[in-house]
This record gives structure tokens, C-alpha cells and sequence, in this order.
């Protein structure tokens, strides 16, 4: 589904992705892990479109996107719910999702019926629905991060950092939802520090350092990979 060849991006001088490539087949979940400034981050808002391309190629279903704006690639099926949420703290919860149900995926059903969607998969927003951003818990707007990116319809979620901040168990319950997304079929690419999470619902994963693939597999695989057991796992 998503493919990305030799990718370079840069910023003024400073290199921070090279020559990288990965894939991503339909209906996976794809880790993507590292440390601060490894260039995760960058990865995907070079896949959105938020971030310039100096080289290199990134396809979406076999289609040349790099020089598509980020709008349209929303439109192709490409969502992404960013690190840091992003959700606007004046909107009502409902109204956070609303934004994101863009009118090219409803494909004949009504909002109302992908916001039921969504709330079926996040009880607490839903009993929420009516509250304001920004008196939601740091996991109540991770979760609506997720929502309004699933309301956008997508065949491929980007999820930014999704446990950053959260204590132990909301970043836990957190996961649970992503991996019932990913049971239903969506295609995932996640990128995370917290690598534990990640890789229990990973079906591969790369491990990216400096801006360059340093390590690949199965999720299982890289567990029992010492050098990613000693600089991920702590252990």
C-alpha cells in the first residue's frame, strides 16, 4: 500500500531522513521506532505532505505522491493523528470530530453514522461528546486525536507518538482501541518511543536511527534482537 524509495528530506542544511525506504502492505501494522530526533516524525509529515521532499519517492497503492498537496492526499486515503493531538481546545469533542469527516469518504453515509463509529470504539468520548477540548484527560484527547482521523475515513492512519505523555494505563487503553482498529482491517503505520507498546500490536517494524533504517522485521523478531532489546526494551 505504501511504499516509500531513497527518501531525503531536508532542512536548510541539515539532513534528516537518508536515502530511506520502507513499506507498508495493506491491512498492516507497521512500527516505526527510535529515539528523539531519529526522524520519525518527519517521516510522516513528509507522507502527509507537511514536510518537503529533496529526493526520493513515496507511492501510496502503487501511485507517485510526493509532489501531491496534503489535501489531496487525505482525499487518496491517507489520515494522520499527530504527536501532541493537535485538537482544538474551544470545540466540543463532537465538533473535533466533525472537522475531520471529510466529505470524499463518507462514501453515502452520514456523519452521524461514523461518529456512532467512532464512539462505539471510544465509549468515553461519546460521554463526553458535549465537553469542550480542552477539559479533556491527556488520553481523552489522544483518543479524539485517533477519532478525527478515523472520521476522515482512511485506508492509511499515521499515528504520531500515541502514548506520549500518558500514564501507564490510559496509554495502555490507548493501544487497546489501536489494536481493535487494526483488527478491523485498517492499515497502521505508528510511530513510537515506547517501543513495548508498539510492538504488541506491530506485525513488523523498523528501527530508525540518524535518520536511516537501522534494523527490520516481525515485531517478534526485533524483540529478541539484542541490540534492540538493550537500546529499546531496557533490557
Amino acid at each position: 500500500m505504501l511504499a516509500i524509495e531513497n527518501l531525503v528530506v531536508a532542512y536548510g542544511g541539515n539532513v534528516a531522513l537518508h536515502g530511506l525506504s520502507l513499506h507498508v502492505r495493506a491491512g498492516e501494522t507497521v512500527a516505526l521506532i527510535g529515539a528523539n530526533g531519529a526522524g520519525k516524525t518527519t517521516l510522516l509529515r513528509a507522507i502527509s505532505g507537511l514536510n518537503p521532499v529533496a529526493s526520493g519517492a513515496i507511492l501510496f497503492e502503487g501511485r507517485p505522491i510526493t509532489g501531491i498537496a496534503s489535501e489531496k492526499r487525505v482525499k487518496l486515503g491517507i489520515a494522520q493523528a499527530p504527536e501532541g493531538r493537535r485538537i482544538f481546545p474551544g470545540l466540543t469533542v463532537e465538533e473535533n470530530l466533525i472537522l475531520g469527516a471529510t466529505p470524499w469518504r463518507r462514501m453515502g453515509q452520514s456523519v452521524a453514522d461514523d461518529l456512532a463509529q467512532v464512539f462505539d470504539l471510544f465509549p468515553r468520548l461519546k460521554e463526553r461528546r458535549v465537553q469542550l477540548g480542552w477539559s479533556l484527560s491527556g488520553g481523552e484527547q489522544q483518543m479524539l486525536a485517533v477519532g478525527r482521523a478515523i472520521m476522515a475515513r482512511p485506508r492509511l492512519l499515521l499515528l504520531d507518538e500515541p502514548s506520549l505523555g500518558l500514564a501507564p494505563r490510559l496509554a495502555e487503553e490507548v493501544y487497546e482501541r489501536i489494536r481493535q482498529i487494526a483488527a478491523a482491517g485498517l492499515t497502521i503505520l505508528v510511530v513510537e518511543q515506547n517501543t513495548v507498546l508498539a510492538f504488541a500490536v506491530a506485525d513488523r517494524g523498523y528501527v530508525l536511527e540518524n535518520g536511516r533504517i537501522a534494523a527490520e522485521g516481525s515485531a517478534s523478531s526485533l524483540r529478541q534482537d539484542d541490540r534492540v532489546r538493550q537500546a529499546y526494551l531496557g533490557r
